[in-house]
């Protein structure tokens, strides 16, 4: 009767080894992500969703940067290379309909290439 609680205690402790590495991992690129845009390093950020296997598409909402999204973040830190990758990286209507053009014309940021990079590609134009 005792080998089946220990059984099942051994496998959740097992798992929970398992587990909590990944979540570290995930954090540890999210902050490698965040500094590339801060350093406006399009080649770094490319290299490492390349050596993770990702899209920047798929995981793009999943990645804030000091509460921001990337491409607030890229607004931020003056990081229009790395902020015009990321655009073209996203569909023209998750960059319409998340809001950013709206928060950066908002914030002060009108005069910023990068938003004519972002309106161009969410189809509004200047």
């Amino acid at each position: 009767m005792r080998l089946l609680p220990t059984i099942v205690c051994g496998a959740a402790v097992t798992l929970s080894l398992l587990i909590a590495p990944v979540a570290v991992a995930d954090d540890q690129l999210a902050v490698s992500m965040c500094d590339y845009v801060t350093a406006d390093d399009k080649n770094r950020l490319r290299k490492v969703l390349s050596d993770y296997r990702l899209r920047l598409r798929n995981i793009y909402d999943g990645v804030l940067c000091n509460g921001d999204s990337l491409l607030r973040h890229a607004f931020k830190s003056n990081a229009v290379d790395v902020g015009e990758f990321i655009a073209k990286q996203l569909p023209g209507t998750a960059i319409a309909n998340a809001g950013d053009i709206a928060w950066a014309e908002a914030n002060g940021y009108s005069a910023s290439p990068l938003l004519a990079v972002l309106k161009a590609r969410a189809g509004e134009g200047d």
